[in-house]
Protein backbone atom coordinates (compact mmCIF):
# COMPACT_ATOMS: atom_id res chain seq x y z
CA UNK A 1 0.00 0.00 0.00
CA UNK A 2 2.01 2.78 -0.67
CA UNK A 3 2.32 6.90 0.39
CA UNK A 4 -0.35 8.24 -2.49
CA UNK A 5 -2.69 10.96 -1.10
CA UNK A 6 -5.68 9.81 -1.16
CA UNK A 7 -8.10 12.27 -2.01
CA UNK A 8 -11.94 12.63 -0.90
CA UNK A 9 -14.46 12.64 -3.30
CA UNK A 10 -17.33 14.32 -2.13
CA UNK A 11 -17.20 18.35 -2.34
CA UNK A 12 -19.11 18.98 0.98
CA UNK A 13 -16.35 16.60 2.83
CA UNK A 14 -13.50 17.79 1.61
CA UNK A 15 -14.74 20.91 2.75
CA UNK A 16 -15.28 20.12 6.24
CA UNK A 17 -12.17 18.10 6.05
CA UNK A 18 -9.97 21.41 5.22
CA UNK A 19 -12.18 23.54 7.61
CA UNK A 20 -10.76 21.59 10.46
CA UNK A 21 -7.39 21.82 9.76
CA UNK A 22 -6.60 25.00 11.56
CA UNK A 23 -8.83 23.15 14.37
CA UNK A 24 -6.10 20.78 14.16
CA UNK A 25 -3.06 22.88 14.22
CA UNK A 26 -4.44 24.98 17.09
CA UNK A 27 -4.63 21.73 19.51
CA UNK A 28 -1.39 20.37 18.55
CA UNK A 29 0.85 23.62 18.43
CA UNK A 30 -0.30 24.75 21.99
CA UNK A 31 1.30 21.67 23.28
CA UNK A 32 4.57 22.31 25.34
CA UNK A 33 6.82 18.99 24.96
CA UNK A 34 6.83 15.89 22.79
CA UNK A 35 5.04 13.50 24.99
CA UNK A 36 2.33 16.36 25.02
CA UNK A 37 2.32 16.72 21.80
CA UNK A 38 2.34 13.10 20.71
CA UNK A 39 -0.85 12.60 23.86
CA UNK A 40 -2.72 15.68 21.78
CA UNK A 41 -2.11 13.80 18.32
CA UNK A 42 -3.31 10.58 19.92
CA UNK A 43 -6.36 11.82 21.31
CA UNK A 44 -7.28 13.74 17.87
CA UNK A 45 -6.39 10.58 16.32
CA UNK A 46 -9.05 9.16 17.99
CA UNK A 47 -11.90 11.76 18.06
CA UNK A 48 -11.64 12.54 14.55
CA UNK A 49 -10.93 9.41 12.49
CA UNK A 50 -13.95 7.50 12.68
CA UNK A 51 -12.35 4.41 12.09
CA UNK A 52 -10.03 4.79 14.85
CA UNK A 53 -10.21 2.75 17.91
CA UNK A 54 -6.81 3.36 19.56
CA UNK A 55 -3.62 5.38 18.35
CA UNK A 56 0.37 5.62 19.15
CA UNK A 57 3.03 7.09 17.51
CA UNK A 58 7.07 5.33 17.29
CA UNK A 59 9.38 7.86 16.81
CA UNK A 60 13.48 7.34 16.42
CA UNK A 61 15.69 7.91 19.34
CA UNK A 62 18.89 9.42 19.58
CA UNK A 63 20.81 5.91 18.54
CA UNK A 64 17.66 5.59 15.45
CA UNK A 65 15.77 2.98 17.29
CA UNK A 66 12.13 3.42 16.82
CA UNK A 67 10.83 3.66 20.76
CA UNK A 68 6.88 4.17 21.66
CA UNK A 69 6.47 7.59 23.13
CA UNK A 70 4.59 6.94 26.24
CA UNK A 71 1.96 9.91 27.32
CA UNK A 72 1.37 9.91 30.76
CA UNK A 73 -1.91 8.17 30.81
CA UNK A 74 -0.71 5.28 28.38
CA UNK A 75 -3.18 3.38 26.26
CA UNK A 76 -2.92 -0.47 28.01
CA UNK A 77 -3.76 -2.05 24.44
CA UNK A 78 -0.93 0.35 22.27
CA UNK A 79 1.36 -0.35 25.00
CA UNK A 80 0.80 -4.26 24.50
CA UNK A 81 0.97 -3.55 20.35
CA UNK A 82 4.04 -2.13 20.88
CA UNK A 83 5.59 -5.28 23.26
CA UNK A 84 4.59 -7.60 20.48
CA UNK A 85 6.41 -5.29 18.05
CA UNK A 86 9.34 -5.05 19.62
CA UNK A 87 9.63 -8.84 20.63
CA UNK A 88 8.79 -10.02 16.96
CA UNK A 89 10.90 -6.91 15.17
CA UNK A 90 8.21 -6.56 12.59
CA UNK A 91 4.94 -4.46 12.21
CA UNK A 92 3.00 -1.92 9.93
CA UNK A 93 4.17 0.47 12.10
CA UNK A 94 7.69 -0.32 11.89
CA UNK A 95 7.37 -0.40 7.77
CA UNK A 96 5.71 2.94 7.73
CA UNK A 97 8.90 4.06 9.89
CA UNK A 98 11.58 2.65 8.32
CA UNK A 99 10.39 2.79 4.63
CA UNK A 100 8.77 6.09 5.14
CA UNK A 101 5.34 4.63 3.43
CA UNK A 102 1.97 4.34 4.54
CA UNK A 103 0.90 0.89 5.32
CA UNK A 104 -3.36 0.06 5.05
CA UNK A 105 -3.90 -3.30 6.65
CA UNK A 106 -7.75 -3.63 5.53
CA UNK A 107 -7.79 -7.23 7.86
CA UNK A 108 -4.90 -9.16 9.49
CA UNK A 109 -6.76 -12.19 9.29
CA UNK A 110 -5.95 -11.78 5.47
CA UNK A 111 -3.07 -10.19 5.24
CA UNK A 112 0.42 -12.87 5.87
CA UNK A 113 2.67 -9.56 5.63
CA UNK A 114 3.68 -9.97 9.59
CA UNK A 115 3.49 -13.50 10.65
CA UNK A 116 4.26 -12.80 13.91
CA UNK A 117 3.12 -9.64 14.77
CA UNK A 118 -0.09 -10.18 13.04
CA UNK A 119 -1.47 -13.07 14.91
CA UNK A 120 -0.73 -11.44 18.40
CA UNK A 121 -2.02 -8.35 17.30
CA UNK A 122 -5.35 -10.15 16.37
CA UNK A 123 -4.99 -12.30 20.01
CA UNK A 124 -5.21 -8.21 21.48
CA UNK A 125 -8.29 -7.63 19.69
CA UNK A 126 -6.98 -5.57 16.71
CA UNK A 127 -8.49 -6.32 13.18
CA UNK A 128 -7.32 -3.58 10.73
CA UNK A 129 -4.41 -0.73 11.04
CA UNK A 130 -3.08 2.22 9.25
CA UNK A 131 0.38 3.24 9.54
CA UNK A 132 1.36 6.68 8.27
CA UNK A 133 5.08 8.06 8.65
CA UNK A 134 6.24 10.74 10.27
CA UNK A 135 9.72 13.08 10.02
CA UNK A 136 10.50 14.92 13.27
CA UNK A 137 13.74 17.32 12.55
CA UNK A 138 15.35 14.29 10.68
CA UNK A 139 14.68 11.63 12.42
CA UNK A 140 11.63 9.36 11.20
CA UNK A 141 8.67 8.14 12.80
CA UNK A 142 4.81 6.62 12.69
CA UNK A 143 1.45 7.60 13.59
CA UNK A 144 -0.32 3.69 13.95
CA UNK A 145 -4.55 3.79 13.90
CA UNK A 146 -5.36 0.42 14.93
CA UNK A 147 -9.44 -0.28 14.68
CA UNK A 148 -11.30 -3.44 15.97
CA UNK A 149 -12.76 -4.20 12.99
CA UNK A 150 -11.40 -5.31 9.39
CA UNK A 151 -11.52 -2.50 6.90
CA UNK A 152 -12.34 -0.02 9.46
CA UNK A 153 -10.75 2.80 7.69
CA UNK A 154 -12.28 4.86 4.64
CA UNK A 155 -11.57 7.03 2.28
CA UNK A 156 -12.45 9.91 4.30
CA UNK A 157 -10.38 8.01 7.44
CA UNK A 158 -7.28 7.98 5.54
CA UNK A 159 -7.43 11.31 4.25
CA UNK A 160 -7.95 12.89 7.83
CA UNK A 161 -4.96 10.16 9.30
CA UNK A 162 -2.64 12.17 5.94
CA UNK A 163 -3.44 15.61 7.37
CA UNK A 164 -3.27 14.44 10.70
CA UNK A 165 0.39 12.97 9.87
CA UNK A 166 1.39 15.80 8.27
CA UNK A 167 0.66 18.82 10.99
CA UNK A 168 1.40 16.24 13.84
CA UNK A 169 5.33 15.79 12.43
CA UNK A 170 5.73 19.18 12.46
CA UNK A 171 4.10 19.75 15.82
CA UNK A 172 6.71 16.75 17.36
CA UNK A 173 9.53 18.67 15.26
CA UNK A 174 8.62 22.31 17.14
CA UNK A 175 7.89 19.94 20.35
CA UNK A 176 11.18 18.38 20.03
CA UNK A 177 13.22 21.56 19.33
CA UNK A 178 11.55 23.21 22.21
CA UNK A 179 12.59 20.82 24.54
CA UNK A 180 16.52 20.83 23.32
CA UNK A 181 16.08 24.50 23.58
CA UNK A 182 15.14 24.01 27.21
CA UNK A 183 17.78 21.23 27.82
CA UNK A 184 20.24 23.40 26.41
CA UNK A 185 19.41 26.73 28.23
CA UNK A 186 19.21 24.42 31.38
CA UNK A 187 22.66 22.99 30.88
CA UNK A 188 24.13 26.60 30.53
CA UNK A 189 22.29 27.94 33.67
CA UNK A 190 24.08 24.75 35.43
CA UNK A 191 27.14 25.53 34.22
CA UNK A 192 27.22 28.96 35.07
CA UNK A 193 26.22 27.92 38.44
CA UNK A 194 28.87 25.58 38.70
CA UNK A 195 31.83 28.17 37.38
CA UNK A 196 29.81 30.75 40.53
CA UNK A 197 30.61 27.67 43.07
CA UNK A 198 34.34 27.06 42.21
CA UNK A 199 35.09 30.71 41.93
CA UNK A 200 33.71 31.80 45.78
CA UNK A 201 36.05 28.26 46.37
CA UNK A 202 39.03 29.99 44.98
CA UNK A 203 38.24 33.10 46.47
CA UNK A 204 37.93 31.71 50.09
CA UNK A 205 41.16 29.61 49.67
CA UNK A 206 43.50 32.47 48.27
CA UNK A 207 42.02 34.79 50.99
CA UNK A 208 42.91 32.27 53.55
CA UNK A 209 46.40 31.14 51.98
CA UNK A 210 47.50 33.71 50.34
CA UNK A 211 48.00 31.54 46.97
CA UNK A 212 46.71 32.38 42.94
CA UNK A 213 43.81 31.39 41.39
CA UNK A 214 45.76 28.98 39.29
CA UNK A 215 47.30 27.36 42.93
CA UNK A 216 43.97 27.73 44.76
CA UNK A 217 41.82 25.77 41.69
CA UNK A 218 44.91 22.78 41.99
CA UNK A 219 43.74 22.40 45.38
CA UNK A 220 40.05 22.36 44.31
CA UNK A 221 41.25 19.35 41.51
CA UNK A 222 43.20 17.45 42.89
CA UNK A 223 40.40 17.12 46.63
CA UNK A 224 38.31 16.10 43.47
CA UNK A 225 40.28 13.39 42.23
CA UNK A 226 41.64 12.26 45.59
CA UNK A 227 38.14 12.00 47.04
CA UNK A 228 36.19 11.39 43.77
CA UNK A 229 33.87 13.65 44.28
CA UNK A 230 32.96 16.14 41.21
CA UNK A 231 34.53 19.47 41.22
CA UNK A 232 31.42 21.74 41.88
CA UNK A 233 30.46 19.54 44.97
CA UNK A 234 34.21 20.15 46.56
CA UNK A 235 33.61 23.49 45.75
CA UNK A 236 30.23 23.75 47.46
CA UNK A 237 31.52 21.34 50.59
CA UNK A 238 34.06 24.27 50.93
CA UNK A 239 31.75 27.08 50.60
CA UNK A 240 29.33 25.81 52.72
CA UNK A 241 31.54 24.52 55.74
CA UNK A 242 34.46 26.56 55.56
CA UNK A 243 36.62 23.22 55.53
CA UNK A 244 39.61 22.96 53.37
CA UNK A 245 39.43 20.02 51.16
CA UNK A 246 41.77 17.03 51.53
CA UNK A 247 44.09 16.45 48.49
CA UNK A 248 45.66 13.63 49.81
CA UNK A 249 49.03 15.21 50.45
CA UNK A 250 48.71 17.24 53.06
CA UNK A 251 47.31 20.44 54.45
CA UNK A 252 49.81 23.22 53.68
CA UNK A 253 50.42 22.08 49.68
CA UNK A 254 49.39 25.22 47.54
CA UNK A 255 51.48 23.72 44.63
Amino acid sequence: MGGEPLPTTDPQEASDLTASVSRVIDALFVAGGVEDSASRVISLAVSTIEGCDHAGILLADGTGRPAEVVPEIADPLVVDLEAVQSRTGESPCLDALTQGVTVDVEDLVDDRRWPHFGPAAMALGVRSLLALPLMVNGAPGALNLYALYPRAFGVIDRARAQLLAAIAGLALASARTHEDEERRTADLHAALATREMIGQAQGILMERERITADQAFDILRRASQHLNIKLRDIAQQLVDTGERPDTGTGAADPA
